[in-house]
């Protein structure tokens, strides 16, 4: 039935011999309109093909469908069009009736065609929506539905067990004897930190047999949990994310081998300073953290005290930044930048907002997850005066969902208004993070929560100390690629090696040619297409636009 438009125009005048044809401005003057396209031709052949002798439409479905076709004629809308033609084919497919079994003539079929068509904005033809648009978003929705079904249940946000944390806060607090002032505040918070298993034996309930396997990795390896941190454990649950991030376990002694250190003699220039790359470095501010975790990637660089740097020794480090006018952009991490007094990291902001070379600035820090109330005004405001010079990106490492509370996510949006960006920067650990439903739970719940998903690591190989939360390269891919077409592009990370510097990991999805095209694979649903490559020689045409 090629254009229908026309022959709907040629026999306007007897189509309108009908009673229920609405008189619609839209579809005046129809010879100006192109004709319907394709899709809705193969629809209306399809609807118009007889069928076999043998069933006739029951009262019940002829008053369906004649209140669906006056729907659809006297509604300028495109939704009653679409459930019009969707029953109409529903029906003929199951071989229930035709269009005509129902009264339905095929030039009133055309006329609505031509009406969805030209009410659409974008001039959306029904075949298209209805044969094709449609059946497309019912398999993507179908893919996630399984994780739908499941997110809630096997990666739960802080958020959703914040009644539970809640009942976790007022019992460690009562323990703890820790005031309401204590707890909001940041210095309450690492004064009250759980660092013996004694402390930690009060507030979780945890097997004799268990504890005695911490005790014996602590006279090797600090354990420091914050109280709200702590809070954040789930009673009961084995293998709680929380407390495999936080807790040291047996394997950290029983996977002892030769430590390969983060960063050798030959990638540090100069006091404090690591560089991998000719415009980026780091500073290694502090040892410090809140919360010293089991995955740690500086162990050694942590060692078995606190320390605060001298101005010394960061003015060495600020004056090979001067020294080197490549350098763009200066990480300041540690241990945890957000441990600093905020009198050192308001200095050293304005030390690198006065070197004119230096453009862009990071601050490393875990902190808004394990102690979210360092966020205060007063850090907000240096952030922000910090930021209005050059840009200031916070980088943070959530791990599970797990950790993000109300809490947490208000420190984030706080943040978020102040700076540049929040990034964040997982670790791909098994029981963790490890599986489709726990990573994009983790992905979604952190973009929600105004922090844009960066980079996924792969666990360092260079720790033989948690070689148990090491997750296979192949695993990680798939987690990755399985995101995309499924979750906002926005929030899915790039997945990372450390090796000498940040590797990344995706598989390539141009997996060969036809001789024409390039065939490019679906990561989403493993599909291949063809796509056309830049044509070479156009390309090398050195006279163009406006030189031509």
């Amino acid at each position: 039935m090629k254009d229908c438009a026309r022959a709907w125009v040629l026999s306007n005048k007897q189509f309108r011999m009908r009673e229920n044809v609405m008189e619609n401005d839209t579809l005046k003057n129809l010879e100006m309109n192109p004709p319907l396209d394709d899709f809705t031709n193969e629809l209306l052949a399809r609807l118009a093909k007889p069928l076999g002798a043998g069933f006739t439409p029951g009262e019940a479905e002829k008053a369906e469908i004649r209140d669906l076709y006056e729907r659809a004629n006297n509604q300028n809308l495109t939704a009653p069009i679409i459930a019009l033609f969707g029953r109409l084919l529903e029906f003929h497919e199951n071989s229930k009736g035709t269009p005509a079994d129902f009264g339905i003539t095929p030039l009133e079929l055309e006329h609505l065609a031509v009406k969805h068509q030209l009410i659409d904005e974008h001039m959306v033809s029904v075949g298209g929506r209805l044969t094709r648009a449609l059946p497309i978003a019912g398999k993507a929705n179908s893919r996630v539905e399984e994780y739908l079904a499941a997110k809630d249940q096997e990666a739960p946000s802080g958020i959703e067990k914040w009644p539970q944390i809640e009942e976790n806060i007022a019992r460690i607090k009562s323990v703890l004897k820790m005031t309401d002032a204590d707890w909001n505040s940041f210095q309450g918070q690492i004064r009250n930190a759980v660092d013996s298993v004694a402390t930690l034996a009060k507030l979780i309930d945890l097997p004799e047999k268990v504890l005695e396997s911490i005790a014996r990795v602590t006279k090797s390896y600090r354990m420091r949990l914050t109280p709200y941190y702590t809070s954040l454990i789930m009673p009961g649950a084995i293998n709680d994310p929380i407390m495999l991030q936080s807790v040291p376990t047996g394997e950290m002694i029983d996977n002892a081998g030769i430590e390969i250190p983060p960063v050798a003699a030959d990638h540090s220039p100069a006091r404090l300073i690591d560089q991998f790359y000719p415009r980026v470095l780091t500073i290694k501010a502090t040892n410090m953290c809140a919360m010293y975790c089991t995955h740690c990637l500086r162990l050694a660089h942590i060692g078995r005290k606190d320390e605060m740097y001298s101005r010394e020794a960061y003015t060495e480090a600020l004056d090979y930044i001067r020294a080197n006018d490549r350098i763009r952009d200066v990480l300041i991490t540690g241990g945890d930048a957000f441990v600093l007094p905020n009198s050192i990291l308001k200095w050293l902001l304005e030390q690198l907002d006065g070197i004119d070379h230096v453009k862009m600035k990071r601050l490393g820090t875990r902190i808004p997850v394990t102690a979210p109330m360092r966020v205060d005004a007063e850090l907000l405001d240096i952030l922000e005066a910090s930021n209005d010079l050059k840009p200031i990106r916070v980088v943070t490492q959530i791990n599970t969902a797990q950790e993000i509370t109300p809490v947490s996510r208000d420190a984030f949006r706080q943040l978020s208004k102040r700076t540049f960006t929040v990034l964040n920067q997982a670790v791909l650990l098994k029981g963790i993070n490890d599986s489709r439903v726990k990573m994009w739970k983790l992905c979604e719940t952190v973009h929600e929560s105004y922090v844009r998903p960066y980079y996924l690591f792969n666990c360092s190989y260079r720790n033989p100390q948690f070689a148990h939360f090491r997750v296979p390269l192949a695993v990680g891919q798939d987690l990755v690629e399985s995101m995309y077409g499924n979750i906002s592009g926005d929030a899915i990370p790039r997945y990372i090696a450390t090796a000498g510097g940040k590797i990344p990991l995706h598989r390539s999805n141009v997996v060969g040619s036809d001789g024409t095209d390039w065939i490019l694979k679906k990561p989403w649903s493993g599909e291949e297409v063809g796509y056309p490559d830049a044509d070479r020689e156009v390309y090398e045409r050195e006279l163009f636009a406006f030189k031509k």
